[in-house]
């Protein structure tokens, strides 16, 4: 069931599903254009998902045909036209918390994300995909950076994300032209998991989504914790983390039933602890 926002909004709806929150940006006149409240809102549920108990995994999508095209320019435009734009400090402050409070939460959070792509993400939509843990698009999905072509410079961590996936020289090529970039280029670079046809889109994400929902859930948040460190770390310290979230992981109620799982040939039933 989707809720409003304060507003009475329906920017984002909002549904859960045998342990997925789904959260749909939902503009598709403005092929899902930012909005402060969507932007707010996603930050407050993806705060409340993450000590949610009954929440596995979290699918961020958009309605229509369009994941969500970033910031809203032509917002932008009216505000410049009549000089209603924010005291710069303050405009950067709010900007660095949204910033943490959406694609942090996105990337460090301990439960898995997904971002199912029905269509184009640009700018900082598509920084917000690439702040999950993997990407589902349909075939007739597209990527761009999209900034350099509106004179911004990128927002929501995507120079970091898009460096790390795809290396330093590619991702100066993708943000400094801004092409866009079909599915099965992206495929081929890495930046989506899975490329389905559009009317598939829906089935295939909840499949992965659920699967990962009732997967070994510390396991997962602790898999997550190596990953993320190994990007910054020593090879000495990831053998550290590594051991410690192991020897961590032994000891869950999860771990044991899996190993009597698979000495009695059967599959696992995980209860997230």
């Amino acid at each position: 069931m989707s809720k409003p926002g304060a507003d009475g909004s329906q920017d984002l709806l909002v549904r859960r599903e045998d342990g997925v929150l789904v959260l749909a940006f939902n503009r598709p006149e403005a092929r899902n254009a930012l909005t402060p409240d969507m932007i707010d809102r996603i930050g407050a549920e993806l705060a409340a998902a993450e000590l949610d108990n009954g929440i596995g995994c979290i699918v961020l999508t958009g309605v229509g045909d369009a994941f969500c095209a970033g910031g809203d320019v032509k917002a932008m435009a009216r505000m410049n036209a009549t000089g209603g734009v924010p005291d710069p400090m303050q405009r950067m402050e709010r900007q660095r918390q949204t910033h943490r409070l959406t694609s942090l939460r996105l990337y460090q959070m301990g439960k898995p994300t997904l971002a199912a792509l029905p269509g184009p993400a640009a700018g900082a939509g598509f920084s917000l995909a690439l702040a999950c843990d993997m990407r589902i698009a349909a075939d007739t999905a597209s990527m761009t950076t999209a900034f350099a072509k509106v004179g911004l410079t990128g927002d929501y961590g995507g120079t970091y994300l898009l460096t790390q996936l795809v290396g330093t020289a590619k991702a100066r090529e993708l943000y400094l032209l801004a092409d866009r970039i079909d599915m099965q280029e992206a495929l081929r670079l890495g930046l989506v998991n899975w490329v389905v046809p559009r009317a598939e889109l829906e089935a295939r994400t909840m499949e992965i989504a659920k699967r990962l929902a009732n997967g070994p859930r510390v396991a997962q948040r602790l898999i997550k914790d190596n990953l993320n460190r190994a990007l910054t770390s020593t090879f000495a310290d990831c053998l550290d983390m590594e051991s410690a979230n192991l020897a961590a992981a032994r000891n869950t109620e999860d771990h044991k039933e899996a190993a009597a799982a698979f000495a009695e040939k059967r599959p696992p039933r995980f209860k997230g602890r």
